[in-house]
């Protein structure tokens, strides 16, 4: 039987300007995600944990936090962007332009809008992108410009998946 290597990531060389990326998973927001987010962060705005106070705002229900969907928004696009990426260097231009609510659902695309190599490291180029997350109705919920440095072929540091011998049995 043949081992056949799984998705790595795209390296440097495999990025095009114009390139647009649908990222493949979506994701329900919960009402523990939410409420878990503002603790671990010490948010303390009450919009994102406090139903009764939630349900007096315009809003009538607890907002998802920002930071939140901007960290999820970028998880998304990891498996297509990100997963070779030697640092991040700038998340630019954040715009929430529609309120997100537990039990909406996020997905994103992103498009490769600038690459260019590195003048400082020989072994990395720098992608910036602007990615897109939206409801399951299609209204954007975030849009922002990310900036990162991403490994060139072959300089891509090895995982133990990739480096430790077939097993024996």
């Amino acid at each position: 039987m043949a081992v056949k290597e799984g998705w790595t990531g795209r390296v440097y060389e495999d990025f095009e300007v114009g390139d647009i990326y649908q990222h493949p998973l979506g994701r329900t927001i919960l009402s523990v995600d939410n409420s878990w987010f503002t603790l671990l962060t010490q948010n303390t705005n009450p919009i994102h944990f406090d139903h009764h106070y939630a349900a007096q705002t315009e809003f009538g229900r607890p907002l998802v936090d920002s930071t939140f969907t901007l960290a999820l928004v970028t998880g998304q696009s990891v498996i297509d962007l990100s997963q070779n990426v030697m640092a991040n260097l700038g998340w630019d231009e954040v715009r929430l332009p529609n309120p997100l609510f537990e039990g909406d659902t996020v997905y994103s695309r992103s498009e490769v809008l600038e690459k260019r190599e590195s003048k400082s490291r020989p072994n990395v180029g720098i992608v910036r992108v602007k990615t897109t997350g939206f409801k399951q109705d299609g209204t954007i919920v975030i849009e922002f410009l990310r900036t990162f440095m991403v490994y060139k072929r072959g300089h891509v540091p090895q995982t133990a998946r990739t480096s430790i011998p077939e097993p024996k049995r």
